[in-house]
């Protein structure tokens, strides 16, 4: 075969760019939320029923502190609707600035999270290459500061690789697509406490 002919039909490809407004991951430059209204999360996910922190997540998921050591509760769609709302307003917000994703709505119970010293969460994302798992779809996850700064060492959220952190201050929060890696670092003292929310839409395509 002449290679001179091989290629006849071929079109030189078009360079595909992402809009320059774009980001997947977006820290808030103020905070969510006052730190009274930190304190009352921070009650709320108290008085819930508390658990050990499984991985996996749904019915096959398990405890395994190799991977994960910290204690959740769930915050049920019924309490606290003005924080909520606050979130979803920021989310849609967020997402319209920099996400770009479709169908974007509040689709799981909040999470209050605490990882006490020692605890840690090792890398992974929120979303599964396996779409049998799903729904629903995650798209857009986020990670808020509820514990002053102060009040730990450690506990890093990093993002995509080792040593990419995110120094979140209390009632702040970042946004980040649920398929990026993060891990949360070994806290060496004092007790981290944060609330993790994802949110959801219509499929990738």
């Amino acid at each position: 075969m002449n290679d001179n002919n091989q290629f006849r039909y071929f079109k030189q490809p078009t360079m595909i760019t992402e809009p320059r407004w774009k980001s997947y991951i977006v820290e808030t430059t103020k905070p969510i939320f006052t730190p009274e209204q930190c304190q009352d999360i921070m009650n709320m996910g108290r008085s819930m029923p508390p658990q050990v922190a499984q991985v996996g997540g749904g019915k096959g998921g398990e405890v395994n502190t190799k991977t994960r050591t910290s204690h959740i509760s769930w915050i049920p769609f019924g309490k606290l609707e003005p924080m909520y709302r606050k979130l979803e307003q920021v989310m849609h917000q967020t997402n319209r600035n920099h996400f770009g994703f479709e169908g974007m709505q509040l689709t799981e119970q909040a999470q209050y999270t605490e990882y006490p010293e020692g605890g840690y969460y090792q890398w992974h994302q929120d979303n599964d290459v396996n779409c049998q798992h799903e729904p629903p779809v995650r798209k857009i996850s986020m990670t808020l500061l509820l514990s002053h700064e102060s009040e730990f060492d450690g506990g890093e959220l990093e993002l995509l690789a080792p040593g990419k952190k995110v120094p979140l201050k209390q009632g702040h929060a970042v946004f980040f697509a649920s398929f990026i890696s993060h891990r949360v670092a070994p806290v060496t003292r004092g007790l981290r406490k944060s609330l993790v929310v994802w949110f959801g839409g219509t499929p990738f395509k």
